[in-house]
């Protein structure tokens, strides 16, 4: 099977601090180190909003036919500053039943508020994360999420502040977990029993499972390292970790 190509589309930019998670939020330091003259708080509609359904000169469309689609990266898609955006967002994606589109949230609980009236028990091409990056946010929203209508699931513990308990979470259809450390400076870090204890439980579950990157600042066998920003995810890769089930689900996969 040939390799998914990768979109980028954020329909806007710019995002409320929500949780613990968000301290060192990498959109504020992207912003700030480019010298934005606005706010990281203020959400703004980007000259990109129409991506999805923007065609070249020959017709064909920018974003091509089996693409998966990373949204709205650099904000929240259920950010409530976005309301009045989010239900052209909607038809642009189902105009492109053709793609993937993989977003992810901390704001789960606003889910039902902010889908289409069409959604059912969900789109076939959209996927949907469910972030928590401790025991406490994850005890909170991931509830929420298990009850949701969304055919595709996955939970992501990025960044990773301690160590997570999911195995009763894990039951209601949840199809990958993907762990990331924090980047930046002066960060949190990332303890590698972390990782490898969410593993564990991800196999007992049958649940495919990533280890995305190490983040900054990362613990193993007790010593502390610090991982340049361009070495964090092979490092990841490097360990050797990621669990994925036979030909199961996942965002590369589907369509």
């Amino acid at each position: 099977m040939s390799q998914r190509k990768y979109e980028g589309w954020n329909p806007w930019h710019g995002c409320t601090k929500y949780s613990e998670g968000c301290r060192y939020c990498y959109v504020y330091r992207q912003d700030e180190a480019y010298g934005s003259a606005v706010s990281s708080e203020e959400c703004r509609k980007t000259q990109n909003f129409n991506l999805p359904v923007k065609r070249k000169r020959d017709g064909s469309f920018r974003i091509e036919p089996g693409s998966l689609v990373m949204t709205c990266f650099t904000s929240d898609f259920l950010l409530e500053d976005a309301d009045e955006w989010r239900e052209d967002c909607w038809d642009m994606i189902r105009q492109r039943s053709d793609c993937m589109f993989y977003f992810f949230t901390k704001r789960i609980e606003r889910f039902m508020q902010c889908v289409p009236p069409d959604w059912g028990d969900g789109y076939d091409n959209v996927t949907v994360g469910c972030t928590c990056e401790n025991q406490d946010r994850a005890e909170y929203r991931l509830p929420i999420f298990a009850e949701l209508p969304i055919k595709h699931k996955t939970i992501i513990i990025a960044p990773m502040l301690g160590p997570v308990k999911l195995e009763k979470y894990l039951k209601g259809g949840i199809l990958e977990v993907i762990c990331s450390g924090e980047s930046g400076n002066k960060v949190r870090p990332l303890n590698y029993d972390w990782v490898l204890d969410v593993r564990r439980q991800c196999i007992e579950n049958d649940v495919s499972f990533q280890f995305h990157q190490t983040g900054a600042y990362f613990i193993k066998d007790g010593k502390t390292y610090r991982i340049p920003r361009r070495h964090q995810a092979s490092q990841a890769r490097k360990a050797g970790i990621d669990y994925i089930i036979g030909d199961e689900y996942t965002p590369e996969t589907a369509l």
